[in-house]
Protein backbone atom coordinates (compact mmCIF):
# COMPACT_ATOMS: atom_id res chain seq x y z
CA UNK A 1 0.00 0.00 0.00
CA UNK A 2 1.38 3.40 -0.99
CA UNK A 3 1.73 6.17 1.57
CA UNK A 4 -0.65 9.08 1.68
CA UNK A 5 0.75 12.41 0.60
CA UNK A 6 0.24 16.04 1.54
CA UNK A 7 1.96 18.96 -0.18
CA UNK A 8 3.10 22.38 1.00
CA UNK A 9 3.21 25.04 -1.72
CA UNK A 10 3.77 28.76 -1.35
CA UNK A 11 2.71 32.04 -2.84
CA UNK A 12 6.39 32.96 -3.30
CA UNK A 13 9.91 32.00 -2.26
CA UNK A 14 10.87 32.38 1.42
CA UNK A 15 7.30 32.32 2.75
CA UNK A 16 8.19 29.47 5.11
CA UNK A 17 7.42 26.30 3.14
CA UNK A 18 10.42 24.45 4.56
CA UNK A 19 9.50 25.29 8.15
CA UNK A 20 5.85 24.35 7.59
CA UNK A 21 6.98 21.03 6.10
CA UNK A 22 9.30 20.44 9.05
CA UNK A 23 6.49 21.17 11.52
CA UNK A 24 4.09 18.80 9.74
CA UNK A 25 6.70 16.04 9.70
CA UNK A 26 7.24 16.41 13.44
CA UNK A 27 3.51 16.59 14.23
CA UNK A 28 2.83 13.39 12.28
CA UNK A 29 5.88 11.64 13.76
CA UNK A 30 4.64 12.44 17.28
CA UNK A 31 1.32 10.82 16.40
CA UNK A 32 3.00 7.56 15.53
CA UNK A 33 3.11 7.80 11.74
CA UNK A 34 6.12 6.74 9.71
CA UNK A 35 6.63 10.01 7.88
CA UNK A 36 9.20 11.22 5.34
CA UNK A 37 9.83 14.57 3.60
CA UNK A 38 10.23 15.00 -0.14
CA UNK A 39 11.19 17.86 -2.45
CA UNK A 40 11.55 16.97 -6.12
CA UNK A 41 13.91 19.84 -6.90
CA UNK A 42 15.71 22.16 -4.52
CA UNK A 43 17.98 25.08 -5.35
CA UNK A 44 20.46 25.77 -2.58
CA UNK A 45 24.17 25.91 -1.87
CA UNK A 46 23.46 24.77 1.67
CA UNK A 47 23.64 21.02 1.35
CA UNK A 48 24.06 17.88 3.44
CA UNK A 49 25.87 14.60 2.86
CA UNK A 50 23.80 11.49 3.52
CA UNK A 51 25.08 8.27 5.02
CA UNK A 52 25.18 6.84 1.48
CA UNK A 53 27.49 9.68 0.41
CA UNK A 54 24.87 11.58 -1.57
CA UNK A 55 24.28 15.32 -1.51
CA UNK A 56 20.83 16.78 -0.77
CA UNK A 57 19.36 20.11 0.26
CA UNK A 58 19.94 20.93 3.91
CA UNK A 59 16.22 21.56 4.44
CA UNK A 60 15.32 17.99 3.54
CA UNK A 61 17.97 16.69 5.95
CA UNK A 62 16.44 18.83 8.72
CA UNK A 63 12.95 17.57 7.83
CA UNK A 64 14.16 13.97 7.91
CA UNK A 65 15.67 14.48 11.37
CA UNK A 66 12.38 16.02 12.54
CA UNK A 67 10.68 12.88 11.18
CA UNK A 68 13.03 10.68 13.22
CA UNK A 69 14.64 9.06 10.18
CA UNK A 70 17.99 9.04 8.37
CA UNK A 71 18.25 11.61 5.53
CA UNK A 72 18.39 10.04 2.04
CA UNK A 73 18.92 11.34 -1.49
CA UNK A 74 15.47 9.99 -2.34
CA UNK A 75 14.07 12.89 -0.32
CA UNK A 76 15.60 15.43 -2.71
CA UNK A 77 16.39 13.69 -6.03
CA UNK A 78 17.31 16.92 -7.86
CA UNK A 79 19.52 19.56 -6.24
CA UNK A 80 20.61 22.69 -8.10
CA UNK A 81 23.73 24.38 -6.73
CA UNK A 82 24.14 27.85 -8.33
CA UNK A 83 27.72 28.44 -9.44
CA UNK A 84 27.04 31.80 -11.15
CA UNK A 85 24.05 34.02 -11.86
CA UNK A 86 23.20 31.88 -14.90
CA UNK A 87 24.60 28.41 -14.27
CA UNK A 88 24.08 25.66 -11.71
CA UNK A 89 25.57 22.30 -10.96
CA UNK A 90 22.81 19.71 -11.33
CA UNK A 91 23.00 17.01 -8.65
CA UNK A 92 20.86 13.95 -9.46
CA UNK A 93 20.19 11.39 -6.73
CA UNK A 94 23.03 12.78 -4.68
CA UNK A 95 25.72 12.90 -7.40
CA UNK A 96 26.80 15.74 -9.74
CA UNK A 97 25.42 15.07 -13.23
CA UNK A 98 26.18 18.25 -15.18
CA UNK A 99 26.56 22.01 -15.06
CA UNK A 100 23.90 23.81 -17.09
CA UNK A 101 22.76 27.33 -17.84
CA UNK A 102 19.32 28.26 -16.56
CA UNK A 103 18.00 28.24 -20.13
CA UNK A 104 19.40 24.79 -20.92
CA UNK A 105 18.10 23.38 -17.67
CA UNK A 106 14.60 24.67 -18.39
CA UNK A 107 14.60 22.74 -21.66
CA UNK A 108 16.01 19.53 -20.16
CA UNK A 109 14.59 19.29 -16.65
CA UNK A 110 11.42 17.38 -17.60
CA UNK A 111 13.77 14.55 -18.65
CA UNK A 112 14.36 14.09 -14.91
CA UNK A 113 10.71 13.32 -14.13
CA UNK A 114 11.26 9.51 -14.16
CA UNK A 115 14.00 9.94 -11.52
CA UNK A 116 11.66 12.05 -9.39
CA UNK A 117 8.76 9.67 -9.78
CA UNK A 118 10.90 6.65 -8.84
CA UNK A 119 12.30 8.36 -5.72
CA UNK A 120 8.84 9.41 -4.56
CA UNK A 121 7.42 5.96 -5.28
CA UNK A 122 10.16 4.33 -3.17
CA UNK A 123 9.38 6.61 -0.23
CA UNK A 124 5.65 5.92 -0.55
CA UNK A 125 6.30 2.18 -0.37
CA UNK A 126 8.33 2.61 2.82
CA UNK A 127 6.37 5.18 4.86
CA UNK A 128 2.80 5.97 5.95
CA UNK A 129 2.76 9.63 4.92
CA UNK A 130 5.08 11.66 2.68
CA UNK A 131 5.06 15.44 3.21
CA UNK A 132 6.02 17.07 -0.08
CA UNK A 133 7.46 20.57 -0.35
CA UNK A 134 7.11 22.73 -3.45
CA UNK A 135 9.43 25.51 -4.62
CA UNK A 136 8.80 29.18 -5.24
CA UNK A 137 5.24 29.62 -6.45
CA UNK A 138 3.00 27.30 -8.53
CA UNK A 139 1.64 30.36 -10.35
CA UNK A 140 4.79 31.32 -12.27
CA UNK A 141 3.17 31.26 -15.70
CA UNK A 142 6.46 31.24 -17.62
CA UNK A 143 7.64 28.17 -15.66
CA UNK A 144 4.53 25.99 -15.58
CA UNK A 145 5.11 24.13 -18.84
CA UNK A 146 8.35 22.65 -17.51
CA UNK A 147 7.31 22.36 -13.86
CA UNK A 148 8.81 19.39 -12.01
CA UNK A 149 8.38 20.51 -8.40
CA UNK A 150 4.96 22.08 -7.81
CA UNK A 151 1.58 21.22 -9.32
CA UNK A 152 2.96 18.56 -11.66
CA UNK A 153 4.08 16.61 -8.59
CA UNK A 154 0.79 17.25 -6.79
CA UNK A 155 -1.09 15.91 -9.83
CA UNK A 156 1.28 12.94 -10.12
CA UNK A 157 0.18 11.60 -6.72
CA UNK A 158 -3.06 13.57 -6.25
CA UNK A 159 -1.60 15.23 -3.16
CA UNK A 160 -3.84 17.66 -1.27
CA UNK A 161 -2.12 21.07 -1.23
CA UNK A 162 -1.70 23.56 1.59
CA UNK A 163 -1.07 27.05 0.17
CA UNK A 164 1.27 29.05 2.45
CA UNK A 165 1.53 32.85 2.41
CA UNK A 166 3.83 35.19 4.37
CA UNK A 167 1.87 38.06 5.88
CA UNK A 168 5.10 39.76 6.97
CA UNK A 169 5.84 40.49 3.30
CA UNK A 170 2.58 42.48 3.02
CA UNK A 171 -0.27 41.98 0.57
CA UNK A 172 -1.29 38.60 1.96
CA UNK A 173 -4.78 38.74 0.41
CA UNK A 174 -3.38 39.36 -3.05
CA UNK A 175 -0.76 36.64 -2.47
CA UNK A 176 -3.34 33.97 -1.68
CA UNK A 177 -6.19 34.90 -4.01
CA UNK A 178 -3.87 35.89 -6.86
CA UNK A 179 -1.99 32.60 -6.68
CA UNK A 180 -5.20 30.58 -6.44
CA UNK A 181 -6.84 32.33 -9.40
CA UNK A 182 -3.81 31.73 -11.63
CA UNK A 183 -4.19 27.95 -11.22
CA UNK A 184 -6.19 25.85 -13.64
CA UNK A 185 -9.35 24.05 -12.55
CA UNK A 186 -7.60 20.73 -11.80
CA UNK A 187 -4.95 22.50 -9.74
CA UNK A 188 -7.55 24.47 -7.80
CA UNK A 189 -9.25 21.22 -6.80
CA UNK A 190 -6.00 20.01 -5.25
CA UNK A 191 -5.66 23.14 -3.08
CA UNK A 192 -7.56 22.14 0.05
CA UNK A 193 -6.63 24.91 2.48
CA UNK A 194 -4.39 27.92 3.07
CA UNK A 195 -2.09 28.93 5.92
CA UNK A 196 -0.96 32.43 6.84
CA UNK A 197 2.59 32.50 8.20
CA UNK A 198 4.72 34.96 10.21
CA UNK A 199 1.88 36.99 11.75
CA UNK A 200 2.70 39.70 14.31
CA UNK A 201 0.15 41.09 16.75
CA UNK A 202 -3.43 40.30 17.71
CA UNK A 203 -4.90 37.58 15.48
CA UNK A 204 -8.44 38.79 16.18
CA UNK A 205 -7.71 41.79 13.96
CA UNK A 206 -7.17 39.37 11.05
CA UNK A 207 -10.40 37.40 11.54
CA UNK A 208 -12.53 39.30 9.02
CA UNK A 209 -9.76 39.04 6.42
CA UNK A 210 -9.44 35.29 6.91
CA UNK A 211 -13.19 34.91 6.56
CA UNK A 212 -13.08 36.92 3.31
CA UNK A 213 -10.41 34.62 1.87
CA UNK A 214 -12.37 31.54 2.98
CA UNK A 215 -15.45 32.85 1.16
CA UNK A 216 -13.48 33.65 -2.00
CA UNK A 217 -11.71 30.28 -2.10
CA UNK A 218 -14.48 28.16 -0.58
CA UNK A 219 -11.76 26.62 1.62
CA UNK A 220 -11.26 26.69 5.36
CA UNK A 221 -8.11 28.31 6.75
CA UNK A 222 -5.66 25.82 8.26
CA UNK A 223 -4.25 28.43 10.62
CA UNK A 224 -2.44 31.68 11.30
CA UNK A 225 1.11 31.00 12.53
CA UNK A 226 2.83 33.72 14.59
CA UNK A 227 6.26 35.07 13.78
CA UNK A 228 8.65 32.72 15.56
CA UNK A 229 11.98 34.29 16.43
CA UNK A 230 15.15 32.27 16.99
CA UNK A 231 13.72 28.97 15.87
CA UNK A 232 17.01 27.20 16.45
CA UNK A 233 16.39 25.37 13.18
CA UNK A 234 18.85 25.78 10.33
CA UNK A 235 17.83 28.21 7.61
CA UNK A 236 18.46 27.28 4.01
CA UNK A 237 18.02 30.54 2.13
CA UNK A 238 20.87 33.07 2.26
CA UNK A 239 18.26 35.85 2.54
CA UNK A 240 18.52 35.32 6.32
CA UNK A 241 22.03 36.80 6.14
CA UNK A 242 20.57 40.18 5.16
CA UNK A 243 19.57 41.10 8.72
CA UNK A 244 21.07 44.39 10.03
CA UNK A 245 24.48 44.06 11.67
CA UNK A 246 24.88 44.79 15.35
CA UNK A 247 27.60 47.27 16.26
CA UNK A 248 30.51 46.02 18.33
CA UNK A 249 32.69 47.86 20.85
CA UNK A 250 35.63 45.87 22.27
CA UNK A 251 36.16 48.24 25.20
CA UNK A 252 32.74 47.48 26.67
CA UNK A 253 32.18 43.91 25.50
CA UNK A 254 32.96 40.53 26.99
CA UNK A 255 31.80 38.87 23.80
CA UNK A 256 33.98 37.72 20.94
CA UNK A 257 33.48 39.30 17.53
CA UNK A 258 33.47 36.76 14.69
CA UNK A 259 33.19 38.07 11.15
CA UNK A 260 32.24 35.68 8.34
CA UNK A 261 32.97 36.90 4.82
CA UNK A 262 29.78 36.69 2.81
CA UNK A 263 30.94 35.38 -0.55
CA UNK A 264 28.59 35.94 -3.52
CA UNK A 265 28.31 32.11 -3.74
CA UNK A 266 28.51 31.32 -0.03
CA UNK A 267 27.58 27.74 0.80
CA UNK A 268 26.83 25.85 4.00
CA UNK A 269 26.63 28.97 6.15
CA UNK A 270 24.74 26.74 8.58
CA UNK A 271 28.26 25.79 9.75
CA UNK A 272 28.17 28.89 11.98
CA UNK A 273 24.68 28.84 13.48
CA UNK A 274 25.84 27.16 16.69
CA UNK A 275 28.57 29.78 17.05
CA UNK A 276 26.02 32.55 16.60
CA UNK A 277 23.85 31.09 19.37
CA UNK A 278 26.67 31.23 21.94
CA UNK A 279 26.03 34.02 24.46
CA UNK A 280 29.65 35.17 24.38
CA UNK A 281 29.74 35.55 20.58
CA UNK A 282 28.63 38.28 18.20
CA UNK A 283 28.74 36.73 14.73
CA UNK A 284 28.32 38.96 11.69
CA UNK A 285 28.33 38.33 7.93
CA UNK A 286 30.23 41.04 6.07
CA UNK A 287 30.18 41.69 2.32
CA UNK A 288 32.78 44.45 2.43
CA UNK A 289 35.85 45.03 4.60
CA UNK A 290 35.10 46.59 7.98
CA UNK A 291 37.25 49.73 8.15
CA UNK A 292 36.48 50.49 11.79
CA UNK A 293 36.89 47.31 13.79
CA UNK A 294 38.98 44.18 13.42
CA UNK A 295 37.34 40.95 14.63
CA UNK A 296 38.70 38.39 17.03
CA UNK A 297 38.10 35.70 14.42
CA UNK A 298 37.74 36.05 10.66
CA UNK A 299 36.15 33.10 8.85
CA UNK A 300 36.35 32.34 5.15
CA UNK A 301 33.37 30.00 4.64
CA UNK A 302 32.51 27.47 1.97
CA UNK A 303 31.60 28.57 -1.53
CA UNK A 304 30.18 26.96 -4.65
CA UNK A 305 32.68 28.92 -6.82
CA UNK A 306 36.08 29.08 -5.15
CA UNK A 307 37.94 30.79 -8.00
CA UNK A 308 35.23 33.37 -8.69
CA UNK A 309 34.88 34.21 -5.00
CA UNK A 310 38.66 34.44 -4.65
CA UNK A 311 38.51 37.07 -7.39
CA UNK A 312 35.74 38.77 -5.41
CA UNK A 313 38.07 38.93 -2.38
CA UNK A 314 40.66 40.76 -4.44
CA UNK A 315 38.30 43.10 -6.30
CA UNK A 316 36.54 44.13 -3.08
CA UNK A 317 39.72 44.68 -1.05
CA UNK A 318 39.16 41.70 1.23
CA UNK A 319 42.64 40.36 0.44
CA UNK A 320 44.16 43.47 2.01
CA UNK A 321 41.69 43.25 4.90
CA UNK A 322 42.71 39.66 5.59
CA UNK A 323 46.36 40.74 5.53
CA UNK A 324 45.58 43.49 8.02
CA UNK A 325 43.84 40.97 10.27
CA UNK A 326 46.85 38.65 10.12
CA UNK A 327 49.28 41.46 10.97
CA UNK A 328 47.12 42.37 13.96
CA UNK A 329 47.08 38.82 15.33
CA UNK A 330 43.50 37.94 14.36
CA UNK A 331 42.68 34.23 14.09
CA UNK A 332 41.76 33.38 10.48
CA UNK A 333 39.83 30.20 9.78
CA UNK A 334 38.91 28.75 6.39
CA UNK A 335 36.38 26.02 5.66
CA UNK A 336 36.24 24.14 2.36
CA UNK A 337 36.43 26.78 -0.41
CA UNK A 338 37.67 29.35 2.11
CA UNK A 339 40.38 26.88 3.14
CA UNK A 340 41.43 26.42 -0.49
CA UNK A 341 41.77 30.19 -0.94
CA UNK A 342 44.22 30.42 1.96
CA UNK A 343 46.74 28.26 0.08
CA UNK A 344 49.38 29.21 -2.49
CA UNK A 345 47.68 28.07 -5.69
CA UNK A 346 44.43 26.60 -6.99
CA UNK A 347 44.82 24.50 -10.14
CA UNK A 348 41.88 23.71 -12.40
CA UNK A 349 43.28 21.40 -15.10
CA UNK A 350 39.83 20.19 -16.23
CA UNK A 351 38.30 23.70 -16.12
CA UNK A 352 35.73 22.67 -13.54
CA UNK A 353 35.26 26.28 -12.39
CA UNK A 354 37.28 28.50 -14.67
CA UNK A 355 38.87 28.90 -18.07
CA UNK A 356 42.17 29.47 -16.24
CA UNK A 357 44.33 26.44 -15.50
CA UNK A 358 45.69 27.90 -12.27
CA UNK A 359 45.24 30.95 -10.05
CA UNK A 360 47.32 32.35 -7.20
CA UNK A 361 45.80 31.93 -3.74
CA UNK A 362 46.18 34.17 -0.70
CA UNK A 363 49.37 32.29 0.31
CA UNK A 364 48.79 32.13 4.05
CA UNK A 365 49.01 28.33 4.09
CA UNK A 366 51.73 26.32 2.34
CA UNK A 367 49.59 24.17 0.10
CA UNK A 368 48.15 23.89 -3.37
CA UNK A 369 44.70 22.65 -4.38
CA UNK A 370 43.97 20.72 -7.56
CA UNK A 371 40.36 20.42 -8.74
CA UNK A 372 39.33 16.89 -9.71
CA UNK A 373 36.54 15.63 -11.93
CA UNK A 374 35.05 13.61 -9.09
CA UNK A 375 33.35 15.32 -6.16
CA UNK A 376 34.11 14.24 -2.58
CA UNK A 377 30.93 13.82 -0.52
CA UNK A 378 31.57 11.89 2.70
CA UNK A 379 30.59 11.85 6.36
CA UNK A 380 33.60 11.86 8.68
CA UNK A 381 34.61 11.28 12.28
CA UNK A 382 37.81 13.00 13.35
CA UNK A 383 40.07 13.87 16.27
CA UNK A 384 41.05 17.51 16.77
CA UNK A 385 44.75 17.19 17.50
CA UNK A 386 45.19 20.20 19.79
CA UNK A 387 42.19 19.60 22.04
CA UNK A 388 41.76 15.83 21.55
CA UNK A 389 38.05 16.55 20.99
CA UNK A 390 36.16 14.08 18.83
CA UNK A 391 34.03 15.63 16.10
CA UNK A 392 31.58 14.48 13.46
CA UNK A 393 31.00 16.32 10.20
CA UNK A 394 31.03 15.96 6.45
CA UNK A 395 33.06 16.94 3.40
CA UNK A 396 31.73 18.35 0.10
CA UNK A 397 34.42 19.53 -2.32
CA UNK A 398 35.77 19.14 -5.84
CA UNK A 399 39.45 19.76 -5.04
CA UNK A 400 42.20 17.89 -3.22
CA UNK A 401 44.75 19.92 -1.27
CA UNK A 402 48.44 19.00 -1.20
CA UNK A 403 50.50 20.39 1.67
CA UNK A 404 54.10 21.46 1.51
CA UNK A 405 56.81 20.65 4.07
CA UNK A 406 56.21 21.94 7.56
CA UNK A 407 52.43 21.74 7.54
CA UNK A 408 50.82 21.00 10.90
CA UNK A 409 47.55 19.08 10.43
CA UNK A 410 44.43 20.22 12.27
CA UNK A 411 42.58 16.90 12.49
CA UNK A 412 43.13 13.19 12.16
CA UNK A 413 40.33 11.53 10.24
CA UNK A 414 39.35 8.24 11.89
CA UNK A 415 36.34 7.29 9.75
CA UNK A 416 35.06 8.19 6.29
CA UNK A 417 31.58 6.90 5.41
CA UNK A 418 31.88 4.54 8.35
CA UNK A 419 35.17 3.01 7.16
CA UNK A 420 38.20 3.22 9.42
CA UNK A 421 41.06 5.40 8.13
CA UNK A 422 44.03 7.23 9.64
CA UNK A 423 44.52 10.41 7.59
CA UNK A 424 45.80 13.85 8.50
CA UNK A 425 43.41 16.64 7.54
CA UNK A 426 43.46 20.40 7.51
CA UNK A 427 46.23 22.83 8.26
CA UNK A 428 47.26 24.92 11.23
CA UNK A 429 49.92 27.62 11.31
CA UNK A 430 50.83 30.22 13.94
CA UNK A 431 52.65 33.30 12.66
CA UNK A 432 55.09 35.63 14.39
CA UNK A 433 52.27 38.16 14.79
CA UNK A 434 50.45 35.55 17.00
CA UNK A 435 47.86 35.23 14.27
CA UNK A 436 46.72 31.66 13.79
CA UNK A 437 45.76 30.55 10.29
CA UNK A 438 43.76 27.35 10.09
CA UNK A 439 41.72 25.53 7.50
CA UNK A 440 39.73 22.35 7.01
CA UNK A 441 37.37 20.61 4.60
CA UNK A 442 35.10 19.47 7.44
CA UNK A 443 31.67 21.09 7.55
CA UNK A 444 29.67 20.96 10.76
CA UNK A 445 32.68 20.95 13.08
CA UNK A 446 31.26 23.76 15.24
CA UNK A 447 28.16 21.66 15.94
CA UNK A 448 30.36 19.62 18.29
CA UNK A 449 29.91 21.24 21.71
CA UNK A 450 33.29 20.49 23.30
CA UNK A 451 35.28 21.48 20.25
CA UNK A 452 33.28 24.69 19.79
CA UNK A 453 33.88 25.76 23.38
CA UNK A 454 37.58 24.85 23.18
CA UNK A 455 37.90 26.95 20.02
CA UNK A 456 36.15 29.94 21.60
CA UNK A 457 38.07 29.68 24.86
CA UNK A 458 41.38 29.74 23.00
CA UNK A 459 40.29 33.02 21.42
CA UNK A 460 39.01 34.37 24.75
CA UNK A 461 42.37 33.63 26.37
CA UNK A 462 44.15 35.34 23.50
CA UNK A 463 42.14 38.58 23.91
CA UNK A 464 42.32 38.56 27.72
CA UNK A 465 38.88 37.16 28.60
CA UNK A 466 38.14 34.33 31.02
CA UNK A 467 37.34 30.88 29.70
CA UNK A 468 33.76 29.63 29.92
CA UNK A 469 32.41 26.15 30.51
CA UNK A 470 30.94 24.20 27.64
CA UNK A 471 27.18 24.18 27.47
CA UNK A 472 25.74 21.27 25.61
CA UNK A 473 23.15 22.07 22.98
CA UNK A 474 19.67 21.25 24.06
CA UNK A 475 18.38 17.94 22.76
CA UNK A 476 18.38 18.28 18.98
CA UNK A 477 14.77 17.09 18.83
CA UNK A 478 13.58 19.66 21.39
CA UNK A 479 13.58 22.42 18.77
CA UNK A 480 11.38 20.34 16.48
CA UNK A 481 8.97 19.59 19.31
CA UNK A 482 8.83 23.29 20.19
CA UNK A 483 8.10 24.10 16.54
CA UNK A 484 5.38 21.44 16.37
CA UNK A 485 3.84 22.81 19.58
CA UNK A 486 3.52 26.29 18.05
CA UNK A 487 1.91 24.93 14.90
CA UNK A 488 -0.51 22.65 16.75
CA UNK A 489 -1.59 25.53 18.97
CA UNK A 490 -2.28 27.80 15.98
CA UNK A 491 -3.62 25.33 13.40
CA UNK A 492 -7.10 23.87 13.04
CA UNK A 493 -6.16 20.21 13.46
CA UNK A 494 -9.65 19.20 12.35
CA UNK A 495 -8.97 20.73 8.94
CA UNK A 496 -5.65 18.86 8.73
CA UNK A 497 -7.39 15.63 9.75
CA UNK A 498 -9.99 16.04 7.01
CA UNK A 499 -7.34 16.73 4.36
CA UNK A 500 -5.33 13.63 5.26
CA UNK A 501 -8.28 11.42 6.06
CA UNK A 502 -6.64 10.60 9.38
CA UNK A 503 -7.85 11.15 12.93
CA UNK A 504 -5.30 13.61 14.33
CA UNK A 505 -7.40 15.22 17.09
Amino acid sequence: MLAKTIMVQGTASNVGKSIVTTALCRILKRRGYRVAPFKAQNMANNSYVTREGGEIGRAQAVQAIASGIEPSQRMNPILLKPSSDRTSQVVVMGKPASTLSAKDYQHKKTDLLPVIEQALDQLRREFDIVVIEGAGSPAEINMKANDIVNMRIAKMVQAPVILVADIDKGGVFAQIIGTFELLDSEEKKLVKTFLINKFRGDKDILTSGVEWIEEKMKRKCLGVIPMIKDLGIEEEDAVVLDEPREKFYRSSSTRLLINVIRFPRISNFTDFETLAREEDVLLRYIDKPDRHCLPDVLILPGTKSTIADLQFLRSSGFDEYIGRCVKSGVTVFGICGGYQMLGDTIEDPYHIESFESAVIGLSFLRMKTVFQKEKTTVQVKALHLDSQCMIEGYEIHMGQSIHMNGNTPLFRILKRQGQAVDDDEGSNQTLDTSAQISGTYIHGLFDNDDFRRYFLNQIRKKVGLESLSAKNNRNALDVYDALADVFEKNMDMTVLSEILGEQLV
